[in-house]
């Protein structure tokens, strides 16, 4: 035992030991006074750069901006005059790595309305900030755009949706800021917009009477629902437990994405219009063998996606956004 003793007193000797004082004081290493880095909070000066550089290679002010979820990148092809540039050419942007994500900006005209499209987008599980993910919208807001439509492939938490079917967007429930996880966390830029927005208007009703009216219209009513989207924050799909309490608060669809993008282009002062193509069915039975899969999202995706992309374009027709 004495031998054991005089071992630890050498050890401890040897060893730098700090004080509680020392401990507790902040050093320039200390998660107390590191600032926030870039990536963590996005600066007014950052955005301007991105729109000088983008305004050099384009010739025209969108009004409209439009995010392709996976496997609807196809909307960007009904672009006319489009000019592409590519995500990893531009300064600071984040680069898309999912499959069915392109990873670039088309700019052009559709319905003769002055567009700019994310032909993919950028998600907080490829290793991206909340704040870096919703950069582009940034940048939209700043070209002028003054109108946001958002497009996502979700799974199906509501029993009465099937797969290929077109969720409206009313409202959504946003996860990862129940732990403090937003997109406007951090200094406030009033630049950017209010420090405490209000998100009960989120979804721009009147934008969301026009859906309605256009898929009427087209007669793919009979595939149209309108409900709450519930965004988590992936990559994993979700547990059977999440599922069922996911049902249990109200929501009818889940994806990995677009809550963080309607939040910062409300913040902005741009109206908000968003789309979840229903391409799987939620499993919440502990029996059941089937598995969700990226792929099997990207094949549904195909399946509607002409009847989606048909109906966006007459949707931006009736907007009068000339």
């Amino acid at each position: 035992m004495e031998q054991i003793i005089l071992s630890l007193k050498a050890f401890l000797n040897q060893s730098k030991v700090f004080s509680v004082d020392q401990k507790l004081s902040p050093t320039k290493s200390s998660p107390r006074k590191k600032k926030i880095s870039n990536d963590e909070c996005i600066q007014y000066d950052e955005v301007m750069e991105i729109c000088k550089y983008l305004q050099s290679k384009i010739t025209i002010q969108p009004v409209l901006g439009i995010i392709c979820g996976s496997g609807l990148g196809g909307l960007s092809d009904l672009i006319l005059d489009a000019k592409t540039i590519d995500y990893k050419n531009i300064p600071y942007f984040p680069v898309s790595t999912v499959a069915g994500h392109h990873g670039s900006l088309v700019f052009g005209y559709l319905k003769n309305v002055p567009v700019v499209c994310m032909k993919g987008r950028i998600h907080s599980y490829e290793g991206y900030s909340l704040a870096r993910c919703t950069l582009p919208v940034r940048v939209m807001r700043a070209l002028g755009v003054k109108t946001l439509i958002v497009t996502n492939a979700a799974g199906g938490l509501n029993d009465d949706y099937n797969v290929s079917d077109i969720m409206i967007i009313k409202d959504h429930v946003f996860f990862p800021g129940f732990s403090g996880n937003n997109p406007l966390r951090g200094p406030n830029d009033q630049r950017f917009g209010p420090r405490f927005p209000p998100m009960n208007t989120c979804y721009d009703r009147k934008l969301i009477e026009i859906a309605e009216q256009t898929a009427e219209k087209l007669g793919i009513d009979q595939y149209i629902r309108k409900g709450v989207y519930g965004m988590l924050g992936g990559p994993n799909f979700e547990t059977i437990a999440e599922a069922r309490f996911l049902q249990h608060a109200g929501i009818d669809a889940v994806g990995m994405s677009t809550a963080h993008e309607a939040i910062v282009a409300h913040h902005s002062g741009m109206q908000v219009l968003g789309f979840s193509l229903i391409t799987n069915k939620i499993i919440k039975d502990y029996h059941s063998n089937d598995t969700a899969n990226h792929e099997e999202v990207l094949e549904a995706a195909k399946n509607r996606a002409k009847e989606f992309e048909s109906m966006i374009e007459e949707i931006v027709g009736n907007l009068n956004l000339q």
